[in-house]
């Protein structure tokens, strides 16, 4: 390991996207150093070795979540067997605080481990951007009697974790919502071995807030010394609000229901959440609904966007995906200007413009509780996908939970000039590009 320079990627119970995350490593000639929190059981006897086969050097650690210090620690025994770690990167939200803390360290600009915790607070958020004039509503602790308040008024909220992932605990609240549907939520968050740790240390607390009308969007976003650049919106064009969850179910770039000028205010309005919350290094996934009366805030996600995201952003730019983007950023952190010349290029103009000719569609699949019995792709779609994953097989079991979970997904690629022609088409038909079949009950 003498003078061998890298990365450190910090892994949730052996997964967090390793295998994107060191191939995106190692097409830079960067060794990787890989440390992950204890797999679930069932994992502990193919995952780290599975690691071990991907990265140069693998530590396990003996609990199922990372602490401070354990990257620490780590830190301290990479630098003693000679090794030279240019920067930390994870994708697990839980663990963003740890990568910041470790970026610290090494010296390499990046949020600071306060501004990641205080961005997971998204009660203390929602109301920080109101106070701006950035957001139209407000957030309050959620009680018993809060609960009682918010039914009697009539008005529309939103119920969300404090400080959680995934969507998971996240739901419109209705006149049948009850306190016993909140604690049987917390009491999975407590009980899910992948999930725990993202929440409190009690396990959850909820919020109740102003409901954000509109229609739902992303912006992806790569911050280079207090400079934002959106490389990508996406518009979330199914969205699925259940009493447990919210389910993000297909997503076209550039999109498609906005004009370019409507485009543009969103990516000034988002510079200036950025800019009021001191974001000045980084990725981020910020989520926001638009509405006759202008842009607001769902939520601020300082990482890349989960499910196709990152791939989405590679095929609209003909080259780097987000998390290439994000990597380039920290390597080049100390003498950014060449990688922000880059970095613009390939961004999104204040105006709404976006250099790209290309376009994007993915969906997202969520499986039902159940025993699968087959799994497989429909080969009857009018347009090949260009990325495919299907991240379940037969015999898997699915239980029901108050969080997602994914089936597969898939992406398309096409000609921003030609989309109008193809999205009528390939939208229905996508629905069933994943043929699933689930085990009966026997009488």
């Amino acid at each position: 390991m003498k003078n061998a320079s890298g990365v450190l990627l910090l892994s949730h119970v052996g997964f967090s996207f390793m295998e994107d995350l060191v191939s995106t490593v190692t097409a830079r000639g960067l060794k990787v150093y890989v440390l992950s929190s204890l797999p679930e059981p069932h994992f502990q006897g193919s995952r780290p070795g599975a690691l071990a086969d991907l990265a140069d050097d693998v530590r396990v650690t003996d609990a199922h979540v990372l602490t401070p210090r354990d990257v620490e620690d780590h830190l301290d025994r990479l630098e003693a067997a000679g090794a030279s770690v240019s920067c930390c990167l994870t994708v697990w939200e839980g663990y963003r605080h740890l990568m910041a803390l470790a970026n610290a360290r090494l010296g390499v600009p990046d949020l600071d481990e306060k501004q990641v915790l205080e961005l997971r607070d998204k009660l203390t958020l929602r109301n920080r951007l109101a106070d701006a004039g950035l957001s139209r509503g407000r957030a309050s602790a959620l009680t018993p009697g809060t609960l009682v308040e918010r039914q009697r008024d009539g008005g529309r909220y939103f119920v969300k974790p404090v400080s959680g992932i995934a969507s998971f605990g996240t739901f419109p609240l209705t006149t049948g919502t009850t306190w016993a549907d909140l604690e049987r939520i917390a009491a999975e968050a407590r009980a899910d071995t992948v999930y725990a740790s993202a929440f409190t240390a009690d396990g959850m607390e909820f919020l109740v807030e102003d409901y954000v009308p509109g229609r739902e969007f992303s912006f992806e976003v790569v911050v280079v010394d207090d400079e934002p650049h959106v490389v990508a919106v996406h518009e979330k064009c199914e969205v699925t609000e259940t009493a447990g969850t919210v389910l993000e179910n297909a997503c076209v770039s550039p999109p498609t229901s906005l004009s370019q000028e409507e485009i543009g205010v969103g990516i000034r309005w988002v510079a200036s959440v950025l800019d009021t919350l001191g974001l000045g290094w980084g990725c981020f996934h910020v989520e926001a609904r638009h509405a006759p009366g202008g842009w607001d805030l769902i939520e601020v996600n300082p990482r890349v966007g989960g499910s196709l995201i990152s791939p989405s952003v590679a095929a609209l730019t003909g080259g780097p995906d987000l998390l290439d983007l994000w990597l380039d950023s920290l390597l080049t952190a100390l003498r950014p200007d060449g990688f922000r010349k880059d970095l613009k290029a390939l961004s999104f103009a204040e105006d709404g413009s976006t250099p790209s000719g290309n376009a994007t569609f993915f969906r997202v699949f969520f499986a039902d509780p159940g025993t699968i019995r087959a799994v497989g792709l429909n080969d009857g779609l009018p347009l090949r996908p260009v990325v495919t994953h299907v991240l379940l097989e037969p015999g898997d079991v699915v239980e029901s939970s108050s969080r997602e979970v994914f089936l597969g997904q898939l992406l398309w690629s096409m000609d921003l000039a030609g989309r109008d022609a193809v999205l009528p088409e390939l939208m229905p038909a996508s629905e069933r590009a994943i043929e699933i079949v689930y085990e009966t009950e026997r009488a």
